[in-house]
């Protein structure tokens, strides 16, 4: 029962995401001739334009810093584990409606630390650039009568992307803990089905705030080329 409960709350909550983001996609209207040119010719070919410029995005910018270029590849790597986790976290028990087993569970445990290494790097590194300062709540700052720290106005999808990246880390500790404390002999029978449960539906909120994160910073960084 709580198998085929998880997989209609899986398959849910992925199609909400997924349509939520093409209904965004196509409200926010992007502006493909300012990225394309307005000279391209055979314009039905630029979801595949979009989609070769989001991969552009995963290359490391020469003028970056040695810290720059040590964040990004970390967040690269965290995305590819991201990836496997969640192909062999999801796909058998979604999909086929069996545990993790045999190569999934070999695969999914080694990707496993690696992800939880790199989460804790990047939450050193991002966590300064990603405060939620006075500069997101202009409604209680006039309330308060208080000033921002900085005049400059965030970006269109700033505070939306720091939200996912707290909640992201937020939800990497009951995925983790669940995980290893699972490992040792400290609970029974019941408590081990809780913490499946806990590591479950954690992990499924995490992959959907990490699937928008990712689109969100596709986005800005498309509006910040269409913007130049």
């Amino acid at each position: 029962m709580d198998v085929s409960m998880f997989r209609m709350v899986a398959v849910a909550g992925f199609a909400a995401a997924v349509a939520a983001i093409l209904l965004h996609f196509v409200v926010s209207k992007p502006k493909f001739d300012d990225v394309f040119g307005k000279d391209r010719g055979l314009r039905i070919l630029d979801p595949v334009r979009l989609v070769i410029f989001f991969a552009t995005l995963l290359f490391v910018e020469q003028k970056w810093s040695l810290v720059g270029v040590l964040r990004k590849l970390v967040f690269l790597l965290a995305i590819l584990c991201f990836v496997i986790l969640a192909v062999t976290g999801f796909v058998p028990r979604v999909i086929f409606g069996s545990a993790i087993s045999g190569w999934w569970l070999m695969i999914h445990a080694t990707a496993a630390p690696v992800f939880a290494g790199c989460v804790a790097v990047l939450a050193v590194l991002w966590a300064d650039r990603n405060r939620l300062d006075k500069n997101y709540w202009p409604l209680l700052n006039r309330i308060l009568g208080r000033n921002p720290k900085s005049t400059v106005a965030p970006e269109k999808h700033e505070l939306k992307l720091r939200i996912c990246f707290w909640v992201i880390l937020t939800m990497s500790l009951p995925v983790i803990l669940s995980a290893v404390v699972s490992m040792f002999p400290l609970f029974g029978t019941h408590g081990q089905e809780a913490l499946l449960q806990i590591h479950r539906y954690s992990t499924l909120l995490l992959s959907l705030f990490a699937i928008v994160y990712l689109y969100l910073a596709a986005l800005t960084e498309m509006n910040r080329i269409a913007a130049k």
